[in-house]
């Protein structure tokens, strides 16, 4: 009987920012903007990466496997985010709802685990670089990234799955802009207690464990460049591993605020201000910290660039400029210290 007077919601309504009608057409061409940079920084990191040979060391193939990664990432969740303030609100299937929870779980673990090993290849680079060859030997980084990969394709089963099980029986309205795991439990009719502590547990297992390991190799890195006799050889390590650090804590910390944490609920806006943090912010960061502020990349883009505009004439000088264009873009945008450490 208890079933019958239950009506299964087979809707969701996407609230996005309903609370700030009066800068929806702002945001939106912030985020349009925001999500072009990302499509355009990623896709030129793969296609330098890939058609330059002097890139094709272990930092650089798992970079190329992270701006794989972003790609898909981001668009899980930002065409979304982009038609909730279109539309002051999104409808979403309950099927397409889980299947975007399932993504974005997915490929949320599996950046965890490409950091956590993007971390240890740097900690041999620099302080056992007569290793470095042997441990990242090429086979050995196909293994890595597969071992990611799957790991975050099994990640995103359980929550996703024990989600789908709950019954909802209405209101059907998410206060969020994407299928996210707080406000859908939050919307269930049943008891959550069993889901919550799992997705706890998960979150400890794969965002705590991988932050501790990130950490770990940067300490070891901090504590080698210490020793540098060398003043300037001190500040370029440093500037280059404290950003890297800086990302890093932004994107973990924002996750293990948001997952990681006693049942008590935060209120919706602040779920939404850290979940664009490690949704939008951090994969628009991320291309600028690891390749736009490398000079080894750089060269490799002009090289590319130079070698396109001889086989495509005017096109390839059209695609030289949109690439100065956008370089410029991208160090306005994200107030980085390019200009003062190591400028074009």
């Amino acid at each position: 009987m208890k079933s019958q007077n239950l009506s299964t919601v087979t809707e969701f309504q996407l609230l996005g920012f309903q609370n700030l009608l009066e800068w929806q057409t702002l945001l939106f061409i912030i985020f349009l903007f925001i999500y072009f940079l990302i499509m355009t920084g990623n896709i030129v990191i793969i296609v330098v990466v890939s058609q330059d040979q002097r890139l094709h060391s272990p930092m650089y193939t798992f970079l190329k496997h992270l701006s794989f990664l972003e790609i898909w990432y981001t668009s899980t969740i930002v065409p979304l985010l982009l038609a909730t303030l279109v539309s002051q609100g999104q409808a979403i299937s309950f099927h397409a709802c889980i299947a975007q929870l399932y993504f974005f779980v997915f490929f949320g673990a599996t950046e965890c685990f490409l950091l956590a090993v993007m971390a240890y290849d740097q900690y041999l680079a620099i302080c056992s670089p007569l290793h470095c060859s042997f441990l990242m030997r090429p086979e050995i980084c196909t293994k890595l990234v597969a071992i990611s990969w799957l790991t975050g394709v099994g990640t995103g089963f359980l929550p996703s799955l024990m989600i789908s099980k709950l019954d909802f029986c209405g209101p059907n309205q998410i206060n969020h802009f994407f299928c996210d795991l707080p406000p859908l439990m939050q919307l269930s009719c049943s008891s959550v207690y069993v889901t919550e502590m799992v997705i706890f547990i998960l979150s400890i297992a794969v965002l705590c464990i991988c932050f501790i390991l990130t950490l770990v190799s940067y300490v070891f890195i901090v504590s080698s460049v210490l020793r540098i006799p060398s003043a300037s050889g001190r500040m370029k390590t440093f500037s280059t591993c404290g950003s890297h650090l800086a990302v890093v804590t932004i994107y973990y910390g924002t996750m293990i605020s948001m997952y990681v944490r006693p049942s008590a609920p935060l209120s919706p806006d602040i779920n939404k201000i850290i979940s664009v943090f490690y949704t939008v912010v951090t994969p628009l960061l991320n291309p600028v910290i690891y390749s736009l502020r490398n000079k080894d990349f750089k060269n490799a883009l002009r090289k590319v660039m130079r070698r396109n505009c001889g086989i495509y004439g005017n096109r390839g000088i059209f695609l030289l400029n949109i690439c100065i264009s956008t370089r410029w873009i991208w160090l306005i945008c994200c107030v980085n210290l390019q200009d003062y450490l190591d400028p074009w």
